[in-house]
């Protein structure tokens, strides 16, 4: 069959998204400590914490999700020839959702039987599952439960080709993704697009995040021989296959979670392959820019066995193997002004002999190097960018639409090829403030429509705001977050309180109880957010950041008065309950804490957060206080995974 492109929708149980955060994101890691120490040799070259952001500012957090599924309608765009078809998810960050084998009959991914979100991305809300497109800060993209533009068009050769692309925020690129299947190949195009159109040279971060199944007796081959990996802390690189007398090829043998990213030679192919125990499963290869492997395990442990549980419901169990710019996921790399990064990346099935898959692993790796080298596949991969170059530039008919923050910027030629709407009333506001400099007044008890002031832009409010804003709060608001991003607090904190003096409101209280926060003052911090939530106790997120800024502070009084008073239903919410028993604890109320704790079978805290065992901890602590002995985290509670 000729290859065909269709858009349409599927049913799926998935969970509703819910509100994002009334405030902006000022905290994000800033109150963690997050430092690694590096053991590596002169010539790693790995850029360390360049590029770390502390916010993911200006996008706000995606934290109103519950754990309730319902059978919903998804759009999906469908790629198919007469060996695979691709599913791909539109409305959640392009992800690459399924990839079948129609001659084997299997699924080539982990394709999750639910749509779940976690507290694993940078705006909080992750699923697991598919191909997941990370660009932009490190972790995973601010766009992951995003809607991306949609488009199609075709190769010179007439094949149909999806485009998906946006516009990212926090570094002002625009990327561009164009899929296609060939009529006689068993593999997937995904040809990759990344443009600074700035003058600027600014940290860049690319990672295809590739969940597949976790095979029984499966392996996995990469062509390297040693691997950058951390434990308590310590960065430091190692040879593989064997890591402290384990073969972490045969991931069945991995306790713990843990990180491996693969350092390729540069003369080798860029690929990774997933295998089960017959020697079936996905490759994934590509040209050299993508020059990076990685894999993510979940571990072994009982912790790891909970948070496998945790992100599905009967898809069972899974692994990352992923593919990057940059050698780690410890840091970006520097991407020059005025340019546009491109490479092709390739998904299909491949199946060994029975004596390649039985051989060891640099044995096995040494084997499908030599075979790509025959067939020339790297030169073929680079042949086919430049060929689809033209292709990637023209425009395409545009099927639906994603966000208007690309429509506020001005584009060069390098991107002049693609749409970009303002659909949304905020924005448009916006628009008119950038303008005439005059911007919108709204209700001080109204959540703040959009958060648009960066460094970009900051010196532009600043110039406008005596003569053109001087009694208007609102502006003053987003002079102080304008401030605080940039690490002004000094002037935040004046900014602040002049909205504060033109028309009391919950926004700038927040902002000035981070800074006081920041800055170890906590009576100051908890004065002003308590203030703040008198005025938004109707509010889940608002309170549920008023918590952790009072948690922080240790105003665990305050922290029960105040839950006291609080609508039930935001009573009910876990994370707000849950800061509730970690101030009874502190108090001494531990058999009251032990209680509500395990109420109904034992709290499901459905944002808690990769890395974070403060459920279990609070537990054990809460366990050795009443009964007078240390005891061994139930399983529902452990989500200590390293």
């Amino acid at each position: 069959m000729q290859p065909v492109l269709t858009f349409g929708e599927m049913k799926l149980r998935t969970v509703e998204l819910g509100q994002q955060s009334s405030v902006p994101d000022l905290l994000g890691e800033m109150i963690l400590q997050n430092n690694l120490k590096f053991e590596l040799d002169e010539k790693d070259e790995i850029y360390e914490a360049y590029g770390r952001k502390a916010t993911v500012y200006p996008y706000r957090q995606q934290n109103g999700y519950t754990r309730k599924l319902s059978e919903q309608k998804v759009r999906t765009a469908v790629l198919e020839n007469d060996w695979l078809k691709a599913v791909f998810l539109p409305e959640y960050g392009g992800r690459l959702w399924k990839l079948w084998d129609k001659e084997a009959e299997r699924d080539l991914l982990y394709t999750n039987d639910v749509l779940r979100f976690s507290n694993l991305a940078v705006r909080n809300a992750w699923f697991s599952g598919g191909v997941e497109w990370n660009i932009g800060v490190i972790g995973h993209t601010p766009l992951t439960a995003e809607p991306l533009y949609t488009a199609q068009t075709e190769t010179e050769k007439g094949e149909p080709v999806l485009r998906m692309y946006e516009y990212e925020r926090i570094r002002g690129v625009v990327y561009q993704m164009d899929f296609w299947l060939e009529k006689r190949s068993r593999f997937l195009n995904c040809r990759m697009r990344i443009v600074n159109e700035s003058s600027r040279v600014i940290p860049m971060y690319w990672w295809s995040n590739i969940a597949v199944p976790e095979y029984e007796g499966g392996r996995i081959t990469v062509p390297a021989e040693s691997a950058y990996t951390n434990s308590d802390g310590v960065v430091y690189k190692v040879p593989i296959p064997v890591v402290r007398g384990k073969d972490i090829t045969d991931y069945q043998n991995i306790k713990n979670s843990v990180d491996y990213f693969f350092d390729i030679p540069e003369k080798n192919p860029k690929y990774i392959f997933n295998m089960d125990k017959n020697g079936y499963g996905l490759m994934q290869v590509s040209t050299r820019r993508l020059g990076s492997r990685k894999l993510f395990s979940w571990g072994n442990s009982d912790g790891s066995n909970r948070w496998q549980e945790f992100l599905t419901e009967e898809a069972g169990r899974y692994l990352e193997i992923q593919a990057g710019l940059a050698k780690t996921q410890y840091g970006c790399i520097p991407m020059a002004p005025h340019t546009a990064w491109e490479w092709i990346e390739q998904y299909g099935a491949v199946q060994l002999s029975d004596e390649t898959r039985q051989m060891e692993h640099e044995e096995r790796s040494k084997v499908l190097i030599e075979k790509m080298k025959r067939k020339r596949v790297p030169d073929k991969l680079e042949q086919m960018l430049n060929d689809t170059d033209k292709m990637a530039k023209t425009k395409a008919e545009l099927i639906w639409k994603g966000r208007g923050y690309g429509a506020m910027e001005e584009h060069g030629r390098g991107v002049s090829h693609l749409e970009f709407e303002v659909q949304e009333k905020s924005l448009e506001k916006w628009k008119r403030f950038f303008e005439t400099g005059i911007l919108h007044c709204p209700d001080p008890l109204e959540v703040p429509d959009e958060f648009m002031i960066t460094g970009e832009n900051l010196s532009f409010l600043k110039k406008n705001i005596l003569e053109k804003n001087s009694h208007n709060w609102y502006a003053f608001y987003h002079l102080g977050i304008g401030y605080f991003v940039s690490g002004k607090y000094k002037k935040a904190k004046k900014a602040f309180r002049k909205s504060l003096e033109i028309e009391e409101n919950p926004w700038a209280l927040h902002g000035l109880s981070c800074i006081y926060l920041l800055q170890e003052k906590s009576q100051k911090a908890v004065s002003c957010i308590k203030k703040g939530i008198a005025m938004r106790a109707e509010d889940t997120s608002y309170v549920k950041e008023a918590f952790r800024i009072l948690l922080f502070c240790e105003a665990y009084d305050d922290i029960c008065s105040i839950y006291k008073g609080l609508d039930k239903n935001l009573r009910k919410n876990n994370r707000i309950c849950f800061v509730y028993i970690s101030a009874l604890h502190k108090l001494g109320k531990d058999e009251k804490a032990y209680r509500i704790l395990e109420k109904n079978g034992g709290m499901i805290l459905e944002d808690i957060r990769e890395g974070e065992d403060s459920i279990g901890q609070l537990w054990s602590e809460l366990y050795e206080k009443l009964f007078g002995e240390a005891a061994e985290i139930p399983h529902k509670f452990n989500f200590k995974s390293t």
